[in-house]
C-alpha cells in the first residue's frame, strides 16, 4: 500500500528551490509585534508576538479565520498602523509611516476616477519628481506589462473589474516598491476572472525585482501563488505555522488536482477550520406561515 503524501514531502527540485530562497537577502523582519485597541469594553489585542522574516523576491500568503489580524498586519506594515510593540523592518530600515519602498492594493477599486489609466500610473512617480518625459516612457512599460497598454488612455469607468485591478498593480509598481502588500485584491472579482489575475500576478512577480505580501481567505489561491504561507490564529492574532508550499514551480491551475496542492489544502484546512467547524448547523425555522397552496410544495 502506497503512503499518502504529506504537505510536508518535497520533491528534490522544490527542496532546492527553498534553499536558494532561503539563502536570499532578508528584505522584511517583523520581531516582537504586538497590536492593541482600546474600547468601552476594554483592551482587545489584535496580533501578539509577531515574528518573521521574508526573504527578497519571496511570494508570501496570509491565511486564518476572521478577525485573527490579517488586515492589521499588512497596514502595519504599510505604515497606515502603528504596532503597540515590536519592530518591521525593510531593507533593515524601521517602518515609520508610508514609504515608496511599499506599494499597496487594496480589495476595493482604488483608481483615481478623473485620471486616464496612464496617467494614475504616473501619479505617484509625478508626485517624487520625476520628469514628464521619463515617467510617460516608464508608464507605458508598466502597462504593457500588466497587459494594459492599448487602455492607457481610458478611463476607470471603462474597465471591468480584473482590468482595474491590473492597473492598480501597476500604479503600484511604477513607484518601484521593494514590497508589495495586497489586500484581498482578488476577493471582489468573480472565479474565472480572478484566476486569470493570479495567472497575470505571477507573471508579472517572475518578471519584476519584487518581493509580494498577499493577504486571502481562500485557500486554494494562497497555494497557488505563494512559496510560504502564513497561517494566524484569531483573537489575539498569532502565528500558529508557516507552511512551505511543496507544489512546484512553474504554477498552473490543473495543479490544484495534484497530491502536494491536496495535501497543503488538507493540512490547512484542519488547522484553520477545526473539526468542531464542521459540524452541521442548526437552522431555527421563521416564523411564517404558508403562503401558497398546501399541495404545491417545493420539497
Amino acid at each position: 500500500m502506497i503512503a499518502s503524501l504529506s504537505y510536508k514531502d518535497q520533491s528534490p527540485g522544490v527542496k532546492a528551490r527553498f534553499d536558494k530562497l532561503k539563502a536570499r537577502p532578508k528584505l522584511l523582519e517583523i520581531s516582537g509585534l504586538y497590536k492593541r485597541f482600546h474600547s468601552k469594553a476594554g483592551e482587545v489585542v489584535a496580533l501578539q508576538d509577531i515574528n518573521l522574516t521574508v526573504h527578497r523576491r519571496e511570494f508570501m500568503c496570509v491565511l486564518g479565520q476572521s478577525g485573527c489580524g490579517k488586515s492589521t498586519l499588512i497596514r502595519i506594515l504599510a505604515g497606515l498602523e502603528t504596532p503597540s510593540a515590536g519592530q518591521v523592518l525593510v531593507d533593515g530600515n524601521p517602518v515609520i509611516g508610508p514609504g515608496r519602498d511599499r506599494g499597496m492594493v487594496f480589495q476595493s477599486y482604488t483608481l483615481f476616477p478623473w485620471l486616464t489609466v496612464k496617467q494614475n500610473v504616473m501619479y505617484g512617480p509625478r508626485m517624487a519628481g520625476k520628469s514628464d518625459f521619463t515617467n510617460q516612457s516608464e508608464a507605458r512599460q508598466w502597462l504593457a506589462l500588466v497587459g494594459l497598454d492599448k487602455f492607457e488612455e481610458s478611463y476607470p469607468h471603462q474597465l471591468s473589474g480584473g482590468m482595474k485591478q491590473r492597473a492598480a498593480i501597476a500604479r503600484a509598481l511604477a513607484n518601484e516598491p521593494r514590497i508589495l502588500l495586497m489586500d484581498e485584491p482578488f476577493g471582489a472579482l468573480d472565479p474565472q476572472t480572478r484566476q486569470q489575475m493570479q495567472a497575470y500576478l505571477l507573471q508579472i512577480w517572475k518578471n519584476v525585482d519584487i518581493t509580494i505580501f498577499f493577504i486571502t481567505h481562500d485557500l486554494d489561491e494562497a497555494i497557488f501563488l505563494s512559496d510560504r504561507i502564513l497561517v494566524l490564529d484569531p483573537r489575539p492574532g498569532r502565528i500558529r505555522e508557516i507552511v512551505e508550499v511543496p507544489v512546484p514551480r512553474p504554477r498552473d491551475h490543473e495543479q490544484i488536482r495534484s497530491p502536494e496542492f491536496l495535501a497543503t489544502k488538507s493540512h490547512l484546512e484542519t488547522i484553520i477550520h477545526p473539526e468542531d467547524s464542521h459540524a452541521k448547523p442548526s437552522f431555527d425555522k421563521l416564523p411564517i406561515g404558508r403562503m401558497t397552496d398546501v399541495n404545491d410544495s417545493v420539497e
